[in-house]
């Protein structure tokens, strides 16, 4: 990541700086013996919407058939109740068996602090036979921490009902493109886009990939590496997202929206009450699961490109899901992340649940149209930037994410928006 290896004390630092909670936690860890012979697995996941939940806990069910002296333990919590929960578990140094991951800077960090297995000779050969775009973002130092089960692309969501009542055509491909269809859009009454603005990772996606198309992929890394976030296509970026906001663009209490909930991002969407929203490639199942799904109504297009900028469109923001576990975990939370890693278990989570496959063999079972579209889209991409908030720092990544959520409401400047982020890469040892 650029940053020197840090010690456990400067994991909790930067956890700390992330203003997340740090309320204590009763200890984890799987109960390897007991007078029955039988070892619980602790297995934490953020797998909390229909049909993922369901698939999953039967998925655990069908490994404890297959192996009789394992319990399986299922822990569940939202995306960013889990975040929090997880600096809880490192702050004291213990962390669940086996537990979700994105990889980058924050797997980095549990890493360095010696809290997460390597796993890179306890998983070969099936580990090394996953695909590499998926592996990457668990890969540290050429040795790997993780296992994904997932992966994927931030893009628009629409709505071709919508998009045709305000005779939008074809989807954009530029951001001045991008902003006229707002206006037509808006011109039929239409709200043009969801956003949870209380949960601030939705709006951190638009500053992010306008980052991306102004200043190119490579530079968000370079950016992070150097500590300095000011430069110009930065400050540019905030200033076409200033551009969209101007625009009123959201639906009515976006600011205080989340993500999932009845009335969030995705059920706004997935009811028919805004024309996109910018998601990763989940987005079609929460907008059933939340609201009533748009069906065959329902498209995807990539992120427009920046008349000017330097990055292309075919570079992709994104990431995936994966498993890590704690270190000293024993050989049945590996069983379990071989079982999940198989390909008669990737083919079932394609079918029932939507993902990406991560097994090469899985992927002919991908039905979706729209899910095709992302997975071409992956196939032809030229770059590839991991979550900000996941990729960098605790720290740094609460910064983008609080600094962009204060630009959209209108508290801060672009300007301010990369003094802010900069601030914090320096103060991040």
């Amino acid at each position: 990541m650029g940053d020197p290896a840090l010690s456990r004390r400067g994991f909790l630092a930067a956890s700390a700086a992330a203003g997340l909670g740090m309320t204590a936690l009763t200890a984890c860890g799987g109960d390897s013996g007991g007078s029955s012979g039988t070892t619980t697995i602790e297995w934490w996941n953020i797998s909390t919407t229909e049909p993922a939940k369901g698939v999953w806990a039967a998925l655990a069910r069908k490994f404890e058939a297959q192996n009789p002296k394992v319990k399986i333990k299922i822990v569940q919590f939202e995306n960013e109740a889990y975040k929090s929960k997880m600096t809880t578990l490192t702050s004291s140094g213990k962390l669940p068996d086996i537990f979700h991951t994105w990889g980058g800077g924050i797997l980095k960090q549990q890493v360095d602090a010696g809290l997460v297995e390597d796993l890179t000779d306890r998983t070969k050969p099936w580990g090394d036979a996953l695909l590499p775009v998926a592996r990457e973002p668990y890969l540290i130092d050429d040795r790997a921490y993780g296992i994904p089960f997932d992966i994927g692309m931030i893009g628009f969501w629409y709505n071709k009902a919508l998009f045709d009542q305000a005779g939008i055509s074809e989807p954009p491909t530029t951001w001045s493109g991008f902003l006229d269809a707002v206006r037509k859009l808006k011109a039929e009454s239409i709200t043009p886009l969801a956003l949870a603005g209380k949960e601030k990772w939705p709006g951190m996606y638009y500053w992010a990939y306008l980052a991306m198309r102004t200043a190119g992929a490579e530079a968000l890394q370079k950016a992070y590496d150097d500590k300095d976030f000011t430069g110009a296509p930065f400050v540019e970026a905030g200033q076409h997202l200033e551009e969209l906001v101007a625009l009123q663009p959201f639906q009515k209490g976006f600011l205080g929206a989340a993500y999932s909930t009845p009335t969030g991002q995705a059920a706004t969407v997935g009811n028919g009450k805004a024309a996109m929203e910018l998601m990763g490639q989940w987005a079609p199942v929460v907008q059933a699961d939340a609201g009533k799904g748009l069906g065959k109504n329902l498209g995807f297009f990539p992120f427009p490109a920046v008349e000017g900028g330097k990055g292309a469109i075919t570079e992709v923001f994104g990431g995936g899901g994966g498993h890590a576990l704690r270190r000293g975990a024993p050989q049945a939370a590996v069983d379990f992340l071989k079982f999940f890693a198989s390909e008669a278990t990737d083919l079932e989570l394609v079918k029932k649940t939507g993902v990406l496959p991560v097994v090469p063999a899985a992927e002919s079972a991908i039905a979706d149209p729209n899910i095709k579209a992302v997975q071409e889209q992956l196939k032809k991409a030229t770059g590839f930037q991991l979550y900000l908030d996941q990729a960098y720092a605790p720290a740094v990544g609460q910064e983008v994410n609080d600094s962009v959520a204060a630009l959209i409401s209108g508290s801060m400047s672009p300007e301010q928006v990369a003094q802010s982020i900069t601030k914090t890469a320096k103060e991040e040892q």
